[in-house]
């Protein structure tokens, strides 16, 4: 999730302190018109996932904090989790998932196919290591991966 406005990044540097005082990540900030409404949105995640007393701790807790520091006003202020199936994007993704099954699609072939679904054995600055169903493990570039997501069975 880069690509952050100015405004949205000053709101996630202004947040990104009290979310780690309070044991949660913030995921990312974002700040846009949506009709003739401004709304500033933060989510936020943590190892074993959020409720809804996660998120709306935060949001009483940073509210008056951007309303001071923050020079621009939203006409509505959200916080919530990224969701379920949000792509992984950053290396701190891949290590708040490890050991849970994840999906990962490549821009090109490896070993003949372009997606392979396994757990998170580990990660570091430029790759991912998935322990495949077959007890195998393949590593890749974070480079290499269009695009990677939890694996939800239902």
């Amino acid at each position: 999730m880069a690509g952050r406005s100015k405004i949205a990044q000053a709101a996630y540097d202004i947040a990104l302190p009290l979310a780690e005082q309070m044991g949660l990540e913030l995921v990312d900030a974002e700040y846009k018109k949506e009709g003739q409404s401004t709304f500033l949105r933060l989510f936020i995640d943590k190892k074993g996932g959020l409720d809804i007393d996660d998120c709306e701790n935060f949001s009483r807790a940073v509210d008056p904090i951007l309303d001071e520091k923050l020079t621009h006003d939203a006409d509505y202020f959200e916080v919530s989790s990224p969701g379920l199936t949000r792509p992984l994007t950053t290396m701190a993704d891949y290590r708040r998932y490890e050991g849970e099954k994840i999906d990962v699609a490549l821009f090109s072939a490896y070993e003949g196919s372009k997606e392979y679904t396994g757990t998170i054995s580990g990660s570091d600055e430029s790759s991912v290591t998935i322990a495949l169903e077959d007890g195998s493990e393949v590593t890749f570039g974070y480079k290499d991966i269009s695009k990677a997501v939890r694996h939800i069975e239902f």
